[in-house]
């Protein structure tokens, strides 16, 4: 009897929990037959080919060693938009929306011309999802990883948005002109303790260490960007940034610290404070 290769059978078999097993097939019928997930309840009799299976048990495989869905599958949505995502950059997660969403109120409070500088941009998650959303800010994305910013140019391209958002090289605020200056300014550093052994565990063991951690306490990065805010910010600019669900206390201080006012912290939508945020003088 020869075996059943429908989709049906196919998924009924797999190792992975359901939801994973679903997204890698769906990524296997439009890669070889053109067709959209609803194939998955339309077509589930459907008997895949020799080509097709391999590749689809090439893709079980990797997953169950662990490898991102994100990377298997090469992109990730995030925020309204969809991005190519690689073994070179980190894969945007939901709990970063949460800087877009405050980038987008800050940049309410303006009529045109408003200057936004996205810090470690990676893929472009955080730079592409505002320029979309705000057709009028005018924003730069900088990162120290040439692969990251090739990956951050090509998503630019693909969401028709290479002539509005300028991506330049260099670590955090080296790679920013002496005297330029911006209304806001956010970033998603690497955080992570080094000791910390989730860096060992699920996705993270695949994704670029040097966007998850600073090889120390997870704060030196946060520091260097909130120091040298006040310097790189317009009068009552506005500084976001992403940390650790326990680092918020000490975040907050670094601000204080740096002499920015209207501090406050923003949680995520399993509660925790995720964002510190701080705003320039208004001299």
């Amino acid at each position: 009897m020869n075996q059943d290769l429908s989709i049906r059978a196919l998924l009924s078999d797999s190792l992975l929990p359901s939801n994973e097993a679903r997204t890698l097939m769906a990524h296997v019928l439009e890669k070889h037959y053109k067709l959209t997930r609803t194939a998955l309840l339309s077509r589930d009799d459907m008997e895949l080919s020799s080509e097709a299976t391999m590749y689809w048990q090439e893709l079980q495989s990797k997953r169950l060693t662990g490898e991102p869905i994100a990377y298997l599958i090469g992109k990730r949505g995030f925020h309204n938009i969809e991005l190519y995502v690689g073994p070179g950059v980190l894969i945007p997660r939901p709990e970063t929306e949460l800087l877009v969403e405050i980038g987008l109120q800050e940049i309410a409070r303006f009529h045109q011309g408003v200057t936004v500088l996205d810090l470690g941009t990676g893929s472009g998650a955080i730079a592409l999802a505002l320029a979309t959303a705000a057709p009028q800010a005018l924003v730069m994305a900088s990162d120290q990883s040439v692969e990251a910013l090739e990956i951050a140019k090509l998503n630019a391209m693909a969401l028709s948005l290479e002539a509005r958002v300028r991506f330049v090289k260099g670590s955090w605020y080296e790679a920013i002109e002496v005297n330029r200056r911006f209304d806001i300014i956010l970033s998603n550093p690497p955080y992570i303790s080094y000791q910390d052994p989730h860096l060992m565990q699920g996705d993270l063991r695949f994704e670029p260490i040097s966007a998850l951690t600073d090889h120390a306490s997870g704060l030196t990065c946060l520091q260097d960007i909130i120091a040298g805010a006040k310097e790189h910010l317009n009068p009552n600019g506005l500084i976001a940034v992403e940390h650790g669900f326990d680092q918020s206390k000490k975040v907050l201080e670094m601000m204080k610290t740096a002499g920015l006012r209207d501090i406050e912290a923003r949680q995520d939508l399993a509660g925790h404070c995720r964002v510190a945020l701080g705003r320039n003088s208004g001299d």
